[in-house]
């Protein structure tokens, strides 16, 4: 009997570890950037009419911004910032005006769900 209590309790200490350990790695999560509409270091032919990131887990809009400027780092003027219908990880940022030919940096501080901060950014081109 001892035995059997034994491995029990041995087989329950490992469970608890290794949920443990999972629910810790959750915890530590932050949203990444996983896709991006344009994508980074392309160059297109037409200037694109939206941006649209995709993060690896839920944004708060309130707490994130997404931000357009030129090769010169003028800020480019954008409509309001959305999430998806039904897709809190993608952000949708309209732009107002066409983009004329040049260099463009896109640069994202987002907020997740669970409450970290991440940034990054990334550029393409208009030709």
């Amino acid at each position: 009997m001892f035995n059997k209590t034994t491995s029990l309790c041995r087989g329950l200490a490992v469970s608890a570890v290794l949920l443990s350990g999972f629910i810790s790695q959750q915890a530590l999560a932050h949203a990444h950037l996983k896709t991006e509409t344009p994508a980074a270091d392309s160059i297109l032919s037409a200037s694109p009419t939206e941006l649209s990131l995709g993060f690896s887990e839920g944004i708060e809009p309130n707490f994130s911004k997404i931000s357009l400027t030129d090769a010169g780092q003028k800020a480019v003027k954008t409509g309001k910032m959305t999430l998806a219908a039904n897709d809190n990880t993608q952000v949708v940022l309209p732009l107002s005006d066409a983009l004329s030919a040049g260099k463009y940096i896109v640069s994202w501080n987002v907020v997740s769900v669970d409450g970290h901060k991440t940034h990054g950014q990334y550029s393409f081109i208009v030709k």
